[in-house]
């Protein structure tokens, strides 16, 4: 191993002990310290450092931005080993990030993507699929606390998921109404009769009983919207751009902030209701929704000129 590398490690080990979770920035690091020994150097400049981080073409500049993030931290604490190591300063690229514009799905849409799945070649695909999408639709889980949930997760007589440990941390319950707990049910009875002795110990599983990859997932769902043409038929099986498994999530959102809005509900004082179900870190990712989509900011707009009116 060479003295980069093996300066790295000691440097993921430090952040680690920190408590500090390292999964991306720990592969990209590695593939960084590749780059700049095929380069023939055996410190890091700041030319080195740029030319890596805005390698990827066709991506948004956040992604450079991030990528020279994280090269500053290790080059930082490089440093101190290394006197010759060139540190980039903060903000070198510009990292504006627009949040993308949530897809609301209709109705009729997501039930054309849960029938789009009976289109994949293995049954037990096709059971996985149209539970998981259905399942998101139903609860406004994330994607990745689906995939994440144990068996022991989904209490499918009592109608609740337990998500553990998911995003900031944070975990919470999540009820079922009867016919996703029914759906649930169906799927886990095919499951067991499919894969009586699966590896994964998860609740939903692939057609070889293994755990299901977030990416893999991704990239199927985007093709089953091509399919239904919710998204345009990309060469070489590349998934394009359009709807995102994550908008079946904005959608539950969506539609619960409307239906309160035309109830004439205080949405203000349901907010940090939804907001602590959705686990959001704070109300302000929540109130995110109002602004992003335009029937709830108009909804809104219509209910302060209506307080207005009132108090006059």
């Amino acid at each position: 191993m060479s003295s980069l590398h093996t300066a790295l490690e000691e440097y993921l080990a430090a952040r680690r002990a920190l408590g500090t979770e390292l999964k991306w920035p720990a592969s990209s690091l590695r593939r960084f310290v590749d780059f700049i020994e095929a380069q023939g150097a055996d410190y890091i400049t700041m030319d080195l450092a740029l030319r890596w981080a805005v390698h990827p073409v066709g991506v948004q500049r956040a992604t450079h931005a991030g990528r020279l993030r994280i090269v500053r931290g290790f080059a930082t604490w490089m440093q101190a080993k290394d006197r010759r190591t060139e540190v980039p300063p903060p903000r070198l690229l510009p990292a504006q990030q627009r949040r993308p514009v949530p897809y609301i799905y209709t109705n009729k849409e997501i039930a054309d993507i849960v029938a789009a799945a009976d289109t994949l070649r293995s049954l037990s695909r096709r059971a996985t699929f149209k539970t998981l999408i259905g399942l998101l639709a139903a609860t406004g889980l994330r994607h990745g606390e689906a995939l994440a949930l144990g068996i022991a997760d989904v209490d499918l007589i009592g109608g609740v998921v337990s998500v553990r440990n998911s995003k900031f941390g944070k975990s919470r319950f999540v009820p079922l109404d009867d016919s996703a707990r029914m759906a649930m049910f169906a799927y886990a009875a095919f499951r067991d009769s499919v894969h009586p002795r699966r590896e994964a110990s998860t609740f939903f599983v692939s057609k070889r009983g293994l755990r299901l990859r977030s990416s893999a997932t991704r990239r199927t769902f985007a093709l089953l919207c091509q399919q239904i043409r919710l998204r345009s038929p990309s060469p070489r099986r590349r998934i394009g751009r359009g709807p995102r498994l994550q908008d079946i999530r904005h959608t539950f959102a969506t539609r619960r902030l409307i239906e309160w809005y035309r109830a004439g509900l205080d949405v203000d004082r349901l907010m940090p209701r939804l907001a602590t179900y959705l686990g959001h870190g704070n109300v302000a990712e929540t109130y995110w929704y109002i602004q992003a989509v335009p029937d709830l900011l108009q909804l809104a707009t219509e209910r302060l000129e209506t307080a207005a009116r009132g108090s006059r």
